[in-house]
Parts: structure tokens; C-alpha cells; sequence
């Protein structure tokens, strides 16, 4: 079975999530403005893509650190 990367599976689970909750509560929800809706439901999609940019970033630098430690260890022996 294949391994998904965290920074694949828990943004697209947290965007999948969103989705189904924005489609229901969106249109229901009158006690608030469309603008505010709108910016809440953006502002939740600007997280989603910080968090995925996030952990991509920290799974980059898992890499180059797990590399540089291979080399040190073939070059040291």
C-alpha cells in the first residue's frame, strides 16, 4: 500500500471538509452578511493552502536533512 505524503492527505481532507460545510451552512446561514461568508469561506482556503505550502516545506527540509546525514555517514567510513 502506498504511503501519502502528510502534506498531500490532510490538506485535501481539510479542503474536502470545508467544502461540505461551506455547501451546507453557506446557503442557510442568513443572520450574517454574503460578504462575510465569502471572506470566511476564503480565508479558511488561504489557511488550507499556507498549511499545504507548510508542511511541504518541512517535509523538503526532512529530505535534504536525511540526505546530508547518509553522505556524512558513507563518507565517514
Amino acid at each position: 500500500m502506498r504511503k501519502f505524503k502528510k502534506s498531500t492527505w490532510l490538506p485535501l481532507a481539510l479542503l474536502i471538509y470545508t467544502t461540505g460545510i461551506a455547501a451546507y451552512f453557506l446557503p442557510k446561514n442568513t443572520e450574517i452578511s454574503d460578504t462575510e461568508k465569502w471572506v470566511t469561506f476564503g480565508a479558511s482556503y488561504g489557511i488550507i493552502a499556507l498549511l499545504w505550502y507548510v508542511l511541504r516545506l518541512k517535509e523538503k527540509r526532512l529530505e535534504q536533512r536525511n540526505k546530508e546525514i547518509e553522505e556524512t555517514y558513507k563518507n565517514g567510513k
